[in-house]
Formats: structure tokens, C-alpha cells, sequence
């Protein structure tokens, strides 16, 4: 890149992007879809929300932060 930015390879960058910008933009709809079934269905979808948060996480991820809102939520009295 001594001579400048190469027309071809940053268009092929750039075309890249935006493909993967819609397919982003397509799974975020499917996303809402299926929790607009659930809730359709009865479900609660904050809480389902919070459950595929805590699947993200290890266990001792888990363990960690349940120990740090216990801590905190003592600190301010919310026993």
C-alpha cells in the first residue's frame, strides 16, 4: 500500500461489510421474530432474554457475578 489504497481491494472490503451489515440487519429481525412468538405464547421475554445471557457464560462466570450482586446489593442494604 506505498502508492495508496488499492480501488479494487477497498471496494472488495467495503462490499464485504455491507453484506455482512444485511445479514446482520436479517438475523436481528429473525431475533425479534422469535421473541415476539414467545411472548405471543405467554412467555416472558425479558426473562428469556436474561436466560440466553446466562447460557453465554461459563459457570464460574456465572458464579462470579452472582457473588459480586450479592456483594454489592448487601453493601446497599438490599438483603
Amino acid at each position: 500500500m506505498s502508492n495508496g489504497p488499492n480501488k479494487d481491494e477497498v471496494l472488495q472490503y467495503i462490499n464485504r461489510i455491507e453484506r455482512l451489515e444485511e445479514d446482520k440487519k436479517s438475523v436481528s429481525e429473525d431475533i425479534k421474530e422469535v421473541y415476539s412468538e414467545l411472548k405471543n405464547n405467554g412467555y416472558d421475554a425479558k426473562i428469556i432474554r436474561k436466560l440466553v445471557s446466562i447460557r453465554r457464560k461459563s459457570k464460574e462466570e456465572r458464579q462470579e457475578e452472582e457473588a459480586l450482586l450479592e456483594l454489592y446489593m448487601s453493601a446497599i442494604g438490599m438483603e
